[in-house]
């Protein structure tokens, strides 16, 4: 590739990923014609998947799963279920069998969930920013019986998550932090770091693991992995998010749960770009906005648009105007 198309001139001085490869779109930039935006993740976006399971099942969603229709999680991979109806006592919703117990007054814990109320307030913890005065296009992933009210996180809770450190590239834990504190101030919903895991893999995920993380629902999980771990990152993916909703009796369904995986492979190399550290951050923020419930739109001047642009590094109106309708969930205490 020459200059100016002078066969003699050199080769444009371009920065390169840590494994020595020059994208294209690179070279392009640096040679000045027009640079295609960085895709995501193919178009259309990832098959919807919904599932709903009596008492005794846990339902999650995964990235894949990313745009589930009612009970969700959105991370990086189909879970074994996309919604989780349990059993509310108080209204008969299911029969017990003839042999259990009559149910007790006092919150107990269940085999599939934990005892209700664990890390309720009885308000919500945070309020969302106000919504742009011009609105925008926006989709979510889930809405209520009512078609119109979305599925999202309980505000009266905080959102507990944890990282898996391996295969995390340099800066990246910094830009998912950063990342995740401008979806709290958008939000309201207060997301507390509780650590680190060994946990395997955001595929396949329960909802509730008290042998590991005691009694409560299992914490966000994001994870850095590879297309051999996680094939939905296969091609030009390069991250996923979904969350996993439940519903007790007739009650309102509630994000409880979720996964976000990002591209253990291509993450470094995104982030050794001029202005890479912008790019990988638009690019996590895109997967929480599936976490807590947005859909992809067809409006390219949107953060929620399937591909990246380096035009739009951060949520735009229409972005805004629906995650500020997610963090006015519902609270559900009784979970």
């Amino acid at each position: 590739m020459h200059q100016n198309g002078d066969p003699g001139g050199e080769r444009p001085s371009v920065p390169a990923s840590p494994s020595g490869r020059i994208p294209q779109w690179v070279l392009d930039e640096a040679a000045g014609p027009a640079v295609e935006p960085l895709p995501w993740r193919p178009v259309p976006p990832p098959r919807r998947r919904f599932l709903r399971v009596l008492r005794g099942l846990a339902v999650v969603l995964l990235v894949p799963v990313l745009l589930l229709a009612a009970a969700v999680l959105v991370g990086p991979g189909p879970w074994p279920w996309a919604e989780v109806a349990l059993e509310d006592a108080s209204d008969g919703a299911l029969d017990a069998p003839p042999s259990a117990p009559a149910p007790s007054a006092a919150p107990t814990a269940a085999p599939d969930r934990p005892t209700a109320g664990v890390d309720a307030a009885p308000y919500p913890r945070g309020f969302p920013l106000w919504p742009p005065a011009e609105g925008g296009p926006h989709e979510y992933v889930s809405l209520q019986g009512d078609g119109v009210t979305p599925v999202a996180y309980d505000p009266c809770r905080s959102i507990h998550y944890v990282m898996r450190p391996d295969g995390a590239p340099d800066g990246g834990e910094d830009v998912v932090r950063s990342a995740r504190g401008r979806l709290s101030e958008v939000t309201g919903l207060q997301f507390i770091d509780v650590g680190i895991t060994d946990e395997p893999s955001t595929i396949d995920r329960a909802i509730f693991q008290p042998e590991r993380y005691g009694d409560r629902w299992a914490p966000v999980l994001i994870a850095w992995e590879t297309e051999e771990q996680n094939p939905a990152l296969a091609g030009d993916t390069v991250g996923q998010a979904g969350s996993t909703a439940v519903s007790l009796g007739k009650g309102p369904r509630v994000f409880v749960t979720g996964t976000v995986s990002l591209d253990a492979g291509r993450m470094p190399e995104i982030l050794a770009f001029r202005d890479g550290e912008e790019t990988a951050r638009a690019i996590v923020l895109h997967e929480l906005g599936h976490l807590v419930g947005l859909g992809h739109v067809d409006d390219p001047e949107q953060l929620m648009y399937p591909e990246a642009r380096r035009e739009v590094p951060d949520f735009a109106a229409g972005d805004l105007t629906g995650l500020a309708a997610l963090g006015r969930g519902p609270c559900v205490p009784e979970l």
